[in-house]
């Protein structure tokens, strides 16, 4: 797999972020899978950026996100529907109906996975998905396991994940929801292309070991090496194990 290694993390991120605008260019329709959490903050910026630039038009793009806390949805301020405002979607002139991230708090979370499923499926899957990487190596909410769901579904999080996300409840992780519905392996998989984004020091050893070791669901980014059109794109630091 493509590995580029960039002096620092915004510089990292930017590169995600050109990789997208180019994905754009030659595809105004593209479908693409998005990530939250600290990471992919810089590429958000570069993205809103390139628009306000004139260099990337989203006016016909469709966006699927990786996942959401249960219980939380539009309005509330942890979650990650306003994250995703907050960051890109008020910013850029993606069309609301086309960006879609899990309603947290459907009466009915099966139900809203299901729905969530059609329409990754109606619009003809992920032409591209963005991902991040947890320092359990987690990718979207899927936690290290024993078996891993292909489909959407409700996930428990582990304390490293709400510790992970505690900056977005006023730094209280126990205010971290212990729940999230996120996006199954095998629909991340199922993308034509990925690119996997790691920046930071805190990142290099998980990065090293779901991109040289062994293919387990302990490792659930380890998943990523059978996946056929990959580039990875990381920081000196967290490409520092590598």
């Amino acid at each position: 797999m493509p590995v580029s290694v960039y002096a620092t993390a915004t510089r990292a991120a930017s590169a995600a972020a050109t990789r997208i605008v180019n994905v754009l260019r030659d595809n105004p329709a593209v479908v693409v899978g998005l990530p939250t959490g600290h990471t992919p903050i810089p590429m958000y910026r570069a993205l809103v950026r390139a628009y306000q630039a004139g260099r990337a038009d989203f006016s016909r793009a469709t966006t699927f996100n990786l996942d959401e806390f249960a219980g939380l949805g539009r309005d509330d301020a942890g979650s990650y529907r306003t994250f995703m405002e907050s960051h890109l979607f008020d910013h850029v002139n993606l069309a609301p109906q086309r960006a879609h991230v899990i309603d947290g708090r459907a009466s009915d979370w099966r139900q809203e996975l299901e729905r969530f499923e059609r329409r990754i499926a109606r619009a003809g899957g992920m032409d591209l998905i963005v991902l991040g990487i947890g320092q359990n190596g987690h990718l979207g909410f899927n936690e290290p396991a024993d078996a891993l769901p292909a489909r959407s579904h409700r996930v428990a999080l582990r304390q490293q994940s709400r510790r992970a996300n505690a900056t977005l409840f006023g730094g209280r992780w126990q205010d971290v929801p212990p729940y999230a519905l996120s996006m199954g392996i095998g629909t991340i998989l199922n993308a034509r292309r990925t690119i996997l984004l790691a920046t930071g020091a805190s990142k290099a050893r998980i990065v090293a070991r779901a991109l040289t070791g062994p293919v387990t669901t302990k490792v659930p980014a380890s998943l990523l090496q059978t996946h056929p059109n990959m580039m990875v794109v990381l920081d000196r630091d967290a490409a520092s194990r590598l």
